[in-house]
């Protein structure tokens, strides 16, 4: 049947029908072993019993009203973010993207408010990746996102990942703001060198600019912190967060410090389904979860766990593997063979895992994964590279 949706996402050989924990399941009942978790969306895998129970008890009392009214659920979890990090204040959205939008917004306004006009460019990375908006693909600047799109100078610079004196040379009287993830997704799954992001604190505190974090992937326990940022010691005014906030449900949320968060004055800035009962009561249940100290622990020696059985593959397989990179359930392989084709063989095997810059894959399980389920990924991916040897 030929299809009615634009085809912008290529062609689709699977369909599922259900899923139960790390677990998917087609229509002709095989079973998959999911280390994608829809981009590290599904933080609790699938159809978490709590899940179910805050959506469908509020799918049955409320599903939207608008920003216009007060919406308990969406003040609770906006507290509950606000207690665990640096933030004092939190817009909800949909997306990562939007939460980006967020941030973008409130640095250009807060100089503008403080009369600063001509401080309206943010400095960004290589490598990044921060949705597929306009201006998210500007300040990523990833020529194959950006061809067709942009149009004249986009108000964006962008220094070397990692190199302190490319970014210090990017700084100028018009600079508003330095944007960076703390673990790098899209383009490869790189972490930040603490000491590096403690340099750019310092050089954004110098210049009074604003800093800007990028925890739509690597936020919500994804490291076996909260967030990353707090792994490193190093606070940011703005941090965009999404994915596993909502454990699948979409959500998106812009934190941000008291003095940032100024900039966005009644009329500024909204969203007509953004901190709706349903996303927020499920947003809820996922933080009551992932923000224990034994659910954080956990995620941490999981994470240990996967990475010392991937890197015996590096060590077993050095002509289709090269290293191991990420921390937490955040994790990357770099390949020497060809990153699609390993996925693609991954996938005839029953393991699903996901492609990442660089010519490595992501792996991404639910944070709640067991480690027997992390066992079989680790024994699938070898199974694989020694078919391939042959």
């Amino acid at each position: 049947m030929t299809s009615a949706l634009m085809q912008n996402y290529g062609s689709k050989e699977l369909e599922f029908d259900h899923g139960k924990g790390s677990y998917l399941y087609t229509t002709e009942g095989d079973q998959y072993l999911d280390f994608a978790m829809g981009i590290a969306v599904n933080s609790l895998g699938h159809c978490h019993p709590a899940l179910i129970s805050a959506l469908s008890e509020q799918a049955n009392k409320l599903w939207h009203t608008s920003n216009l009214y007060y919406i308990t659920p969406s003040e609770q979890l906006a507290g509950k973010l606000v207690a665990s990090t640096f933030a004092d204040r939190v817009f909800f959205c949909n997306s990562g993207t939007e939460a980006i939008e967020c941030g973008f917004k409130i640095i250009r306004r807060h100089f503008y408010n403080k009369g600063q006009v001509q401080r309206n460019r943010i400095i960004s990375m290589t490598g990044a990746f921060h949705g597929r908006s306009l201006s998210a693909i500007a300040a990523a600047a990833n020529p194959l996102h950006c061809e067709g799109f942009l149009v004249g100078d986009t108000g964006f610079d962008q220094a070397a990942f990692g190199d302190l004196d490319s970014l210090q040379a990017m700084i100028g009287p018009k600079t508003a703001a330095v944007i960076l993830e703390p673990v790098q997704g899209e383009g490869g799954i790189t972490v930040v060198d603490k000491n590096y992001l403690k340099a750019v604190r310092d050089l954004c505190d110098t210049h009074g600019i604003l800093l800007m974090f990028d925890e739509v992937q690597c936020g919500i326990a994804r490291t076996g912190n909260l967030y990353a940022y707090q792994l490193m010691g190093v606070s940011p005014d703005v941090l965009a967060t999404a994915k596993g906030l909502g454990g699948g449900f979409p959500i998106g949320a812009c934190l941000a410090t008291e003095e940032a968060a100024s900039a966005l004055t009644p009329g500024t800035h909204g969203s007509t389904f953004g901190g709706n009962p349903l996303a927020t009561a499920v947003g809820n249940a996922v933080i009551d979860i992932v923000n224990e100290e034994s659910f954080l622990n956990n995620v941490k020696d999981l994470g240990n766990h996967f990475k010392a059985g991937l890197q015996k593959l590096v060590e077993n397989h050095p002509s289709l593997l090269k290293q191991v990179s990420g921390i937490g359930l955040m994790l990357g392989l770099v390949c020497e063979a060809d990153a699609a084709e390993l996925i693609k063989r991954l996938q005839q095997e029953k393991l699903l895992v996901v492609k990442a810059g660089g010519n490595s894959i992501r792996l991404l399980p639910a944070l709640n994964v067991s480690r027997e389920e992390i066992d079989s990924a680790t024994q699938i991916i070898n199974a694989v590279l020694q078919g391939w040897e042959k």
